[in-house]
């Protein structure tokens, strides 16, 4: 079963393009580490401080393995050092959802 997680962020608006950066890294990332990434959702008029990342796992085990990399793998801590040097994002909240998807 396929698991998708959404990440709800609240950035700073004035670091829009550290966000970018940051969002830019852990795409490549999730997809060179067995996930596929849906691409993240940035804030596009008026005054607004959300942005959304979809991705999704062939299963919870596979992101687990994923997850592993977190804090050790110097590619993950170096994209994650951007999050944490340009203070772009304030928070963050991770919901797993299983996709229900059109049939063919």
């Amino acid at each position: 079963m396929v698991i998708t997680c959404v990440v709800e962020y609240v950035i700073d608006p004035a670091k829009t393009a550290d966000f970018e950066r940051f969002a830019r890294r852990w795409m490549e990332l999730v997809d060179r580490h067995g996930g596929t990434h849906h691409g993240y959702f940035l804030p596009s008029e008026g005054a607004s401080d959300k942005a959304l990342a979809l991705f999704s796992f062939p299963s919870l085990a596979a992101y687990e393995v994923y997850r592993t990399r977190f804090g050790v793998d110097p590619d993950f801590v170096a994209a994650d050092r951007i999050r944490e040097d340009s203070g772009c994002v304030l928070r963050y909240e991770r919901t797993f959802m299983r996709p229900l998807l059109p049939e063919r």
